[in-house]
């Protein structure tokens, strides 16, 4: 599983918006929702509902954003304790 596919998850998620989390990230909305399609064919499960201009997410997506968010913070405090030891 890739982790800039979760990135692109999370941003998402937390957006509501391909469009807007390819902005934060820097990629494009096409971009983003390759990842997306990816992980989902990875996971075998939808995350998200798309319909016209709204995206929601899937009752699995809502389980599974708590754990990603986790796992991002973890690598975030792991780095940070890794970078005080200089």
């Amino acid at each position: 599983m890739s982790l800039n596919a979760l990135l692109c998850f999370e941003a998402s998620a937390r957006h509501l918006s391909f469009t807007v989390a390819a902005a934060e990230l820097n990629v494009t909305q096409t971009a983003i929702s390759h990842q997306i399609r990816r992980l989902e064919l990875e996971l075998g499960i939808k995350l998200f509902v798309r319909q016209n201009r709204a995206l929601t997410l899937t009752p699995e997506a809502r389980e599974y954003l708590p754990g990603v968010r986790a796992a991002f913070n973890d690598l975030r405090l792991a780095t940070d304790r890794l970078q005080r030891r200089d």
